[in-house]
């Protein structure tokens, strides 16, 4: 065992490194599950707490606020106190406020159980994608860690299939839609255990006799596990030397979820409002899209380590911008169309900053403060996925759906422009040498 770890045969440490990828997917899946559930539970939720609109957009956006607590707090605590520890705490989260969000018998329970499921998946963005980063060989890291995003959109688009299952059995369908999540993560917990800790996280703390130790018990697993990390603190992030990068890193991911969150979590609506005359008609045409979504980032994982980083971000923006320009435009339009535009928009943005958002954060820092980078990247993106979330109803109720859509569009140009101008690539780098960021490009 310890002769292959020497030698970093990859061929026998593929099976870790799958099992590692399998089970911090396990985790994105329950990300996209649970935070996509809402969008089929709201309408059956608003008719069983009797609750306005002005409610019905925070109850939406309850679990995406957690997230981005639970993201900024939790990032730098693990990087303070390692991934492991981290990687099991979050699922915990997962397991016990899932089942009582589902058990809320008010609007108010429902509201803090969501947030606090929240703050375990904004936990789980910054753990899960770390440490399969920092376990991935140089060749396929790409490939490892966006596959994370894959897991993700599987787990929106299942939602939207039990949701469609579980709507005719009553009017507790809500609570059994909810309640799945739970199941899911207690199983992905039992099987989290086996996981050892970072080898890089345990070099960076100076602890190199363990770092050593996890990679001898690892069959295969390759030498630059153990290379040694400038060391930083999480305000370090903000300095002169990472300043660019986290400028860059922020802003791209921001105007990706904002377009991304506010399409996805009310397309279901907006299909209905515009032809399609039942809530299941709608939450199909709702489902096709997120099919798209998969598509998409199944095309980018399997072309990320070939194409590269920056090329498909860049293309992903102008793929968004262009189909929702075309709808903003058009005077009149049917579901049909809304469904055709909205699926080649997310298709396209999926493939590029759908994926690129976790490769790029985990690349381009230093092991140090990594998931804290993570954590902050999330948060931002998460100030954005609120606006789209909430401030996309309101454009409609104010503007008119055509008028909204200009919102969508212009973070798209936003996003095409600060990716054009800063984004590095990184393709086939080791991690040490794309973690000196954008200050080194």
């Amino acid at each position: 065992m310890a002769t292959a770890s020497a030698t970093g045969d990859e061929s026998v440490y593929l099976p870790f490194l799958r099992k590692l990828k399998i089970l911090s997917a396990g985790g994105m899946f329950l990300d996209g599950f649970d935070l996509t559930v809402i969008a089929v539970a709201l309408p059956l939720i608003v008719k069983r707490f009797h609750i306005g609109a002005g409610i019905e957009g925070v109850v939406a956006a309850s679990a995406v606020v957690g997230l981005l607590v639970g993201a900024l707090v939790m990032g730098p605590f693990t990087d303070r106190f390692g991934r492991r520890t981290m990687y099991l705490l979050d699922l915990v989260f997962f397991v016990v406020f899932a089942v009582l969000a589902a058990l809320s018998q008010n609007v108010w329970e429902l509201l803090v159980f969501r947030f606090l499921l929240g703050f375990g998946i904004g936990a789980d963005y910054a753990i899960s994608t770390t440490l399969v980063a920092e376990f991935s060989p140089q060749r396929v890291r790409g490939t490892q860690v966006s596959f994370l995003n894959v897991t993700w959109g599987v787990g929106a688009l299942a939602a939207y299939v039990a949701g469609i299952a579980m709507i005719n059995t009553g009017p507790n369908a809500w609570r059994y839609m909810l309640m799945i999540g739970a199941v899911i993560a207690l199983i992905v917990l039992a099987f989290r255990r086996g996981i050892p800790e970072s080898p890089r996280w345990l070099q960076s703390e100076g602890r190199g006799e363990q770092a050593r130790d996890v990679v001898t018990s690892v069959p295969g697993a390759p030498e630059e596990l153990l290379a040694k990390s400038d060391r930083f603190g999480w305000r370090d992030i903000f300095s002169p030397r990472y300043l660019r990068t986290t400028v860059f890193i922020s802003v791209f991911w921001f105007c990706f979820v904002v377009a991304f969150y506010g399409i996805s979590l009310y397309t279901p609506t907006v299909i209905k409002t515009f032809g399609l005359v039942t809530q299941l008609q709608a939450d199909i045409g709702a489902a096709i899209i997120g099919v798209a979504d998969v598509v998409g980032n199944i095309i980018g994982l399997l072309m990320v380590d070939r194409w590269g980083r920056r090329r498909p971000t860049i293309l992903g923006f102008a793929g968004l911008t262009v189909p929702i320009v075309i709808l903003a435009l058009l005077p009149h339009v049917n579901a049909s169309v809304i469904v055709l535009l909205f699926l080649i928009a997310i298709l396209l943005v999926s493939l590029g900053p759908g994926i690129m958002n976790f490769v790029y954060t985990t690349e381009l820092y230093p092991t140090t403060i990594r998931a804290g980078a993570m954590g902050f990247g999330t948060a931002v993106s998460r100030v954005g996925s609120i606006l789209g979330v909430v401030l996309f109803p309101v454009l409609i109720g104010a503007w008119g759906f055509s008028a909204a859509l200009w919102l969508f569009a212009v973070v798209g140009v936003i996003g095409l422009v600060i990716t054009w101008a800063m984004a590095p690539e990184t393709k086939h780098q080791q991690l040490e040498v794309s973690a000196r960021g954008l200050a080194a490009s």
